[in-house]
């Protein structure tokens, strides 16, 4: 059990997280509708986690939540969203953030991203983490491509001029990049983050 602080203007989607929080993990949940509010919590008691949603008033993007990490460097801070990418999760925990929470998570997977955080670990959305981790190379994203597009290795080779075992030596490292199980996974992957 933790003891949770969550701020998001939504009153629905606020009350129902908290609900959610308390009926289904024990958490003590108090809920705020702006960041100022959020602020004067901090203030006023201390709190296991804090959830900021990315687009609420006072936030000013990632400013309040570099404030704030900045303020309470032992809190956790996650912040949460309906819209933000994988790239604001980049500069959330670039900016102090603890977790970055998209409002499409499944409640077991919120569930277990709040344990996570208040035990003082670090959550990321599998897409968010393939989008940080996805520095391919030039080479690499022109194999990608070539996957995507339906290719063999041996084909993919024959294009770019190179022996067919290097084209299973980048699919590897390729794949490992994007956290992808095979081949296919990692065009998926690509795809989906917007590589290819």
């Amino acid at each position: 059990m933790g003891r949770v602080l969550l701020a998001d203007d939504h009153e629905l989607v606020r009350e129902t997280i908290a609900a959610y929080l308390t009926q289904n993990g024990a958490h003590e949940v108090t809920s705020v509708g702006s960041f100022d509010e959020a602020v004067e919590a901090l203030k006023a008691d201390d709190y296991d986690l804090v959830m900021l949603d990315y687009r609420m008033p006072g936030m000013e993007a990632l400013d309040g939540l570099r404030d704030v990490a900045a303020t309470y460097p032992n809190t956790p801070f996650a912040l949460i969203s309906g819209a933000a990418g994988p790239d604001i999760a980049r500069h959330a925990i670039d900016s102090g953030a603890a977790g970055f929470l998209p409002k499409t998570l499944a409640p077991a997977e919120l569930m277990e991203a709040v344990d996570t955080l208040i035990a003082g670990g670090f959550f990321l959305p599998d897409e968010a983490v393939a989008k940080m981790s996805s520095s391919l190379t030039p080479r690499e994203l022109e194999v990608v491509r070539g996957i995507a597009a339906g290719k063999s290795n041996k084909e993919i080779a024959r294009d770019l001029g190179v022996q067919e075992v290097t084209i299973k030596l980048h699919v590897k490292t390729l794949s490992r990049k994007l956290d992808a199980r095979n081949r296919t996974h990692a065009a998926m992957r690509a795809r989906d983050n917007g590589l290819v």
